[in-house]
């Protein structure tokens, strides 16, 4: 019986304690323990630290039983997904968007932003305001739209018929109607309009991520760094100051020697701690040797891994939507039924945690790539994103091979994920 089976039918114990190795921030603690009050860490480090008399209510605490030799990971954070178990968010459903959260939650990635893609005024509206309830819910960290002001010869899955230049009336419009819940969006530097664009979302609080762009290396660049300065002149610090970059290598030309377009202004920008890349590393998206040459080009603390998972996530080959657009899943592999494009990812974030380390990265670099550093990207390095002290009781249970044991969130347990 896993920890998650024992609770899950009743409230959890207002005081609980986990054992096993704990990785988190970059750092593993092989006899590691977890003291958990309500919804908050008590303690996270060696079991040898820990006195339970010397925490209030930890002297009858009930200790957990977590199978030997698992490790204790933070709750997972996506900033790039747009559903799974059949849950579109793109949809604007919100039937279709609480089904996509919770299997979300349960498959162990306990924040997440709700990524929307390119669609009408009147779609994105109603998606947003959808999501401004759910964050106010707390059942999603924020909104991400990817578009509408894309690259036409880049757009990927997104449809060509709502792709847009920058219009400052149509973004102030969304940001208004997103009440402070947009976190992040997605844009081509090349378009005209892009440098107003990009000073509107970083007066706003919006990270910039610059992604499907057919922009040149010098393009690339400049809008990084007018991204950047723009964040920091809003009062942002840190990696929250930082812009993004949407599916590195996904959604833009490949580097070429002659002509390096905006993926070596990326790499360079990222290996100097000024952005910070998205990697969809799911073997489909990319090959893992590419993800194991960012991981030591740039450093996990440049790099956030990302699913970009769309409704087939956790679920068989089969047809499904993104957002409007019919995609068809064979293998494992979402593509857009117009066009042949892969459309968005189906496996979870502890799936790509997975593959991370099969390509070869450290376990504590992708475990970080996968917390620490998308929550410090959302500003919520104080809330969620690590094991320690103070914050959120988000904790991912699982084996030696990364295999989903349990989930706590919000100090509750989930059912595993099936």
């Amino acid at each position: 019986m896993t920890a998650a089976d024992r609770f899950v039918s009743s409230s959890a114990p207002s005081h609980q304690i986990l054992t096993g190795t704990l990785i988190s921030d970059g750092v593993v603690t092989e006899d590691g323990l977890l003291a958990i009050e309500g919804d908050r860490i008590a303690f996270a480090g060696p079991a040898r630290d820990f006195d339970p008399e010397a925490f209030e209510g930890f002297g009858s605490a009930v200790r957990l039983g977590v199978p030997s030799g698992s490790y204790l990971l933070p709750g997972l954070v996506d900033v790039h997904c747009h559903g799974g178990n059949g849950g579109d968010f793109p949809g604007g459903d919100e039937s279709s968007a609480r089904k996509a959260a919770d299997f979300l939650h349960r498959s162990g990635t306990t924040s997440f932003l709700a990524s929307m893609v390119t669609a009408s005024r009147e779609d994105l509206l109603r998606g947003i305001g959808l999501f401004v309830k759910l964050a106010d819910e707390g059942l999603v960290a924020g909104i991400h739209l990817e578009g509408p002001f894309l690259s036409h010869a880049r757009c990927g899955a997104q449809n060509p018929d709502f792709l847009l230049e920058p219009d400052l009336d149509l973004m102030n419009e969304l940001v208004a109607a997103a009440a402070g819940k947009l976190a992040t969006m997605t844009y081509a530097p090349e378009l005209p309009g892009a440098s107003a664009l990009v000073d509107l979302m970083t007066s706003h609080g919006v990270t910039p991520s610059l992604g499907h762009t057919d922009c040149d290396d010098a393009t690339a660049a400049a809008s990084l760094a007018a991204a950047r300065e723009g964040l920091e002149s809003a009062g942002f610090d840190g990696v929250s100051s930082l812009p993004t970059v949407t599916h590195l290598f996904n959604g833009m030309p490949p580097m070429h020697h002659r002509a390096p377009g905006p993926v070596a202004a990326c790499l360079r920008t990222a290996q100097e701690g000024k952005a910070v890349v998205e990697l969809i590393a799911d073997d489909t998206h990319l090959d893992p040797s590419t993800v194991a040459t960012v991981f030591q080009l740039v450093g996990a603390n440049n790099i956030v891994l990302v699913t970009d998972s769309m409704a087939a996530a956790g679920l068989s080959d089969g047809n499904y939507m993104l957002g409007p657009s019919p995609v068809t899943v064979s293998n494992g592999v979402a593509t857009l039924d117009a066009t042949g494009s892969i459309a968005g990812g189906t496996a979870t974030l502890l799936e790509v945690v997975r593959k991370t380390v099969a390509a070869g990265v450290a376990l504590p670099d992708a475990i970080c790539s996968a917390t620490a550093v998308p929550a410090a990207v959302l500003g919520l390095s104080d809330e969620v994103g690590g094991l320690r002290r103070g914050l959120r009781a988000d904790v991912v249970i699982t084996d030696q091979e990364l295999g989903l044991t349990s989930v706590m969130r919000n100090g509750e347990w989930l059912h595993q994920a099936q």
